[in-house]
């Protein structure tokens, strides 16, 4: 199965900055997809980024202000967000997608982690 930690969120100013990070216990797959996606009240999920192969790709909401990233060494994604505004206010939600093994093409989603932009 897979486990997935989230943590990172919290309360921030408008423009200010938070970092969220997901960690993945999984054990014989190492070909994945991992990323992020929100959902804000009221509002369906919606896909923030995701990285595959060292490629990252983001929506266009955020693009720019937004930095997905993997831990070479883990099976770890961070997600980097400057310039925070009032609408990135959200649950964020980690996503795992396996690519192999006997897990694959299945989704796995973390707890969620809320983040609060305050005007």
């Amino acid at each position: 199965q897979v486990q997935l930690e989230e943590s990172g969120g919290g309360l921030v100013q408008v423009g200010g900055s938070l970092r969220l990070s997901c960690v993945a216990s999984v054990s014989r797959v190492n070909i994945y997809t991992m990323g992020w996606h929100r959902q804000a009240p009221g509002k369906q999920r919606e896909w923030v980024a995701d990285i595959y192969n060292g490629r990252p790709s983001y929506s266009d909401s955020v693009k720019g202000r937004f930095t997905i990233s993997k831990d070479s060494a883990a099976d770890a994604v961070y997600l980097q967000m400057n310039n925070l505004q009032p609408e990135d206010t959200a649950v964020y939600y980690c996503l795992f997608h396996p690519h192999n093994g006997r897990l694959r093409g299945r989704d796995y989603w973390g707890q969620g982690t809320q983040v609060t932009v305050s005007s």
